[in-house]
């Protein structure tokens, strides 16, 4: 089993969680439900500018942006009008292993990076269950994760996250800022087509 890292209060870090017969396997059930529901880049509320990474989800709930209404949790797929596909059972087995929350996750966020693709520093802030945590797996190419504190212009501290790897961050963490500076480009061959694949599982509704 791989050895669990705390990166900070709250921020839990297992390197190589998945052996490359793990990743690849988990790999074609991600691009089985990228075939479902294709991957598509979605647009900043407001200003309606295109994020730079391409987006998908699996789940009853996915995480969608748009120009007019935002930042939100929606059951379709917003190109498709189609339901989103059900989150593989390596990553529930893994939810189930590493958080030890009361119910399973409702969303698997899809991030697709390719060349200068990145993502500014944000909060995950739009789940009404705020007692869970968030999983993140990476697959593929070597991202440098930068994460602070609860106010966006706090001290920062960063990690390099490679294929195979697994984080966490809840309870006095749970609120952190967090994002990627940048993608190792040509760091794994996994990916078809080159980049990074993070797969983000968030409890959206309180339990029942």
């Amino acid at each position: 089993m791989s050895r669990r890292l705390e990166l900070a209060p709250g921020v839990q870090y297992w390197p190589e969680k998945l052996n490359q017969a793990a990743e690849a396997g988990l790999l074609a059930d991600v691009m089985a439900g990228i075939a479902a529901a294709p991957l598509y880049r979605p647009a900043m509320p407001g200003s309606g500018a295109l994020l730079s990474v391409e987006m998908t989800n699996f789940g009853p709930l996915g995480w969608v942006t748009d120009q007019a209404k935002g930042y939100r949790y929606e059951p379709l797929h917003p190109v498709t009008g189609e339901a989103w596909p059900d989150i593989p059972d390596p990553l529930l087995e893994l939810w189930h292993e590493l958080t030890d929350y009361r119910a399973p996750p409702e969303a698997c966020l899809v991030n697709l990076y390719r060349d200068a693709a990145r993502m500014g520093l944000h909060r995950d802030a739009d789940e009404q269950a705020a007692d869970a945590p968030v999983l993140s797996v990476s697959l593929g190419d070597t991202a440098l994760f930068r994460f602070g504190g609860l106010t966006r212009r706090g001290p920062t501290a960063s990690v390099k996250l490679h294929s195979g790897d697994v984080l966490m961050f809840g309870g006095p963490a749970r609120m952190m800022f967090h994002g990627i500076d940048r993608i190792q480009a040509g760091s794994s061959g996994l990916i078809p087509g080159g980049g990074r694949i993070n797969l983000t599982l968030r409890r959206v509704t309180n339990p029942a």
